[in-house]
């Protein structure tokens, strides 16, 4: 099996995993997203470690080994991107398997169980022709005013209120959406996997200066991500540098 394909079935088993807690698991609110948590970590790692047992895992629901920032291949994953939405019933949460190589986000797969779609870099629909109407940002349902708000208005585009980290990438690479952009804190297993896909299929995916996606890194947290059609990266880049 490749990585790519790994990532991917492990992805939908993990989807499977959650998708079956919320119906039968007899859970819910805080108590279901901590168990949906805890248990989709616990078969992510046993699978990646029983298939690629000489790799290191870089989990959000798992203590950091340090000694993965020596190592060329790095599994990084968010077992369960979007644990309110999940435990709240919603269908925009996520599941993330990436793998870094030398601190690029390589390959990997993102599953958004609830809708019954993953993408992976190695299967990708073609991105979708731009909208007529004009560009469309994917923004947090907060109404807190948030970058992705500011350059959207800036830009005169749709904003389209949506959940997950995951959920919001994964419109832009389906092609329900033209940007998702975010600076308000993120962490290396919140857009590894979406990096990955977002790049797979043609997208730009970079920081929210244009510069390069770093992963592996000491200190995981990489605040800030811009996901978009290459043909408009130019423009948004520019809106953000205005704000």
């Amino acid at each position: 099996m490749t990585d790519a394909e790994l990532a991917r079935a492990i992805a939908v088993e993990a989807g499977a995993l959650l998708r079956d807690l919320q119906v039968s698991g007899g859970l819910e609110g805080a108590a279901l997203g901590a168990r949906g948590d805890r248990d989709a970590n616990t078969l992510i790692l046993d699978r990646l470690r029983a298939a690629r047992p000489d790799d290191f895992i870089l989990s959000e629901e798992s203590l950091d080994d340090r000694a993965r920032c020596a190592a060329s291949r790095v599994w990084i994953v968010d077992p369960l991107d979007g644990t309110r939405e999940y435990a709240e019933g919603s269908d925009e949460w996520a599941v993330h398997i990436g793998l870094a190589i030398d601190g690029r986000p390589a390959l990997g797969a993102v599953a958004v169980p609830a809708r019954g779609q993953v993408f992976a870099t190695d299967d990708l629909p073609p991105v979708h022709p731009p909208c007529p109407a004009g560009l469309r940002v994917v923004v947090s349902r907060s109404r807190a005013p948030d970058i992705a708000r500011c350059v959207g208005d800036r830009l005169g585009a749709t904003l389209i209120p949506m959940g997950s980290a995951g959920a919001k990438a994964m419109a832009v690479v389906e092609g329900r959406a033209d940007v998702y952009l975010h600076d308000g804190g993120q962490y290396e297993w919140d857009n590894c996997a979406p990096a990955a896909v977002a790049l797979a299929a043609g997208l730009h995916a970079s920081r929210i200066d244009g510069s390069p996606l770093v992963y592996n890194c000491a200190n995981p947290l990489l605040p800030d991500l811009l996901i978009c059609r290459r043909e408009v990266a130019a423009q948004v880049l520019d809106a953000i540098a205005r704000e």
